[in-house]
C-alpha cells in the first residue's frame, strides 16, 4: 500500500519535470532557428549592400533595374537608395522609345508552295532553318547570365492567342490556366505565355490592357504605356502604341488594321516602374544606354522578313544560377535570327514555353518548377 502511494507521488512529481524538459528543448530549438534566420537576413542584407555600394557600378545598376521590373519587389531598391539615386541609376540604363509604325510591306510571306525547309539547306533558305515535321524548330540559347529556348514557326498563320475567356469576376471565382492547358484546350501543339495580367497570388484569372482573339475584342482597358502585340489578317506581327486611348479608339484600330489576335504589355520608364515592350521595329532596334534594363526571365515574340515567327523564352532569378536576360541581350538574339520586328511580352515568373507535350521552359518559381504560372492568355501554335 505504502509502495503504491510512493509510486503515485513519484509519477505525479515526474510529469512536470518531463514537461519542463520538453519546453526547454522547444525553447532551445526556437532560439537556434531564430538566430539562424537572423544570421541569414543579416547576411543577405550585407551581400546586397555590397552589391549596391561596392566597386561595381554595373552590378549596382543591374540590381536596381532588375527589381524595378518585378511585380512585388519594386520596394527593395528603396532600402539601399534614395528616390533621387534610383532615378539617376535608371537614367544610366535607359531606353529610347521607338515611335515608328510597323511597315507591313517589309514582311513577304511565301505562298506556301516553297518546300525547301529542313535539312539540305540551300540558297533558297537563307536562314539555315531545320524545321521538324510540324514546321517548328527549337534552338537552345545561352548567354553570360541566362539560358533559354528559341522556337521558330515557319507559318505565321498558325500562331494565335488562346484565352480563358470569359474572364473571372473580381471575387476570383475562376483561375487562369497553366500554359500546357491553354495549348491543349485550344487544339494547339505549342505555345508561350502572353500579355500582362492580374498575377497576384498566381490567380491569373484576368488580363490587363488588350486581348483580341479570332478578331473579337475580349478585353479592353488601356493603361499608361500599353502597347499592342498581335497579328493582322495578313499574318503580319503588329506592334502599336495604345497609351491614352479609349476603348472606342482601340476598337477602331482593331477594325481598321484588321487585327485577328493580340495582347498587350507596357513600355514605360518612370523611375519606379521599368517595363519595356518594343525591341525592334522595321529592322531598327531601340537605342539604349548601359544594359537598357535589369536582368530577368523574358518572353519575346518577333517576325522575320519571310514571315516566320520567333518565340524566345529565357530563365533567370536564380534558376540554373542565372539572373536573367537584359534588353540588350534580347535585341542581340532577335537580330541574330533575323527579326524585322520584335516585342517583349510579360516575363518574370510567367515566362514559359511548351511544345508537343514537353515543357521546353518552365516557370522559374520554385513551387511551379515543373509547370507554369496560371495565365489568362498565351500565344499558341496550331
Amino acid at each position: 500500500m505504502v509502495e503504491d502511494v510512493k509510486r503515485k507521488k513519484k509519477s505525479v512529481n515526474s510529469a512536470p519535470k518531463k514537461q519542463n524538459k520538453v519546453l526547454a528543448l522547444v525553447g532551445r530549438i526556437g532560439i537556434v532557428l531564430g538566430v539562424t534566420i537572423l544570421a541569414l537576413v543579416i547576411g543577405l542584407y550585407s551581400m546586397l549592400w555590397i552589391c549596391c555600394h561596392g566597386p561595381s557600378e554595373k552590378a549596382r545598376d543591374l540590381f536596381v533595374g532588375t527589381f524595378l521590373e518585378t511585380g512585388a519587389l519594386k520596394w527593395i531598391p528603396g532600402i539601399y537608395f534614395s528616390e533621387e539615386e534610383i532615378k539617376e541609376i535608371t537614367g544610366n540604363n535607359s531606353r529610347e522609345h521607338l515611335d515608328a509604325e510597323v511597315d507591313t510591306d517589309l514582311i513577304q510571306i511565301p505562298d506556301g508552295t516553297d518546300d525547301t525547309q529542313g535539312e539540305g539547306n540551300n540558297n533558297e533558305n537563307p536562314y539555315n532553318d531545320n524545321f521538324d515535321e510540324n514546321g517548328i524548330q527549337i534552338i537552345e540559347i545561352t548567354g553570360l547570365t541566362f539560358s533559354g529556348k528559341l522556337m521558330i514557326v515557319k507559318d505565321p498563320s498558325r500562331v494565335s492567342v488562346a484565352t480563358i475567356y470569359p474572364w473571372s469576376s473580381w471575387d476570383k471565382d475562376k483561375y487562369g490556366e497553366t500554359l500546357d492547358v491553354l495549348v491543349q484546350n485550344s487544339g494547339a501543339i505549342a505555345g508561350i505565355n502572353g500579355g500582362e495580367y492580374e498575377s497576384a497570388g498566381n490567380w491569373g484569372g484576368r488580363p490587363k490592357g488588350l486581348v483580341v482573339s479570332n478578331g473579337e475584342i475580349q478585353f479592353s482597358s488601356i493603361q499608361h504605356g500599353d502597347v499592342m502585340i498581335g497579328f493582322n489578317e495578313d499574318n503580319i506581327l503588329v506592334i502599336k502604341d495604345l497609351s491614352g486611348m479609349s476603348s472606342e479608339q482601340v476598337a477602331t484600330i482593331v477594325a481598321e488594321e484588321r487585327i485577328r489576335d493580340a495582347v498587350s504589355f507596357k513600355d514605360v520608364d518612370d523611375g519606379d516602374d521599368n517595363h519595356f515592350t518594343k525591341l525592334i521595329i522595321n529592322g531598327e532596334a531601340i537605342q539604349f544606354t548601359g544594359n537598357g534594363s535589369g536582368a530577368n526571365p523574358r518572353t519575346v515574340i518577333g517576325q522575320r522578313a519571310d514571315g516566320a515567327i520567333l518565340m524566345l523564352v529565357t530563365d533567370g532569378r536564380g534558376h540554373n544560377g542565372h539572373v536573367g536576360a537584359t534588353a540588350a541581350d534580347l535585341i542581340s538574339i532577335m537580330q541574330q535570327y533575323g527579326a524585322v520586328n520584335a516585342a517583349n511580352l510579360d516575363g518574370g515568373s510567367s515566362s514559359a514555353m511548351y511544345y508537343n507535350g514537353i515543357w521546353e521552359m518552365n516557370s522559374v518559381t520554385l513551387y511551379y518548377a515543373t509547370t507554369s504560372w496560371r495565365l489568362p492568355t498565351g500565344f499558341v501554335v496550331k
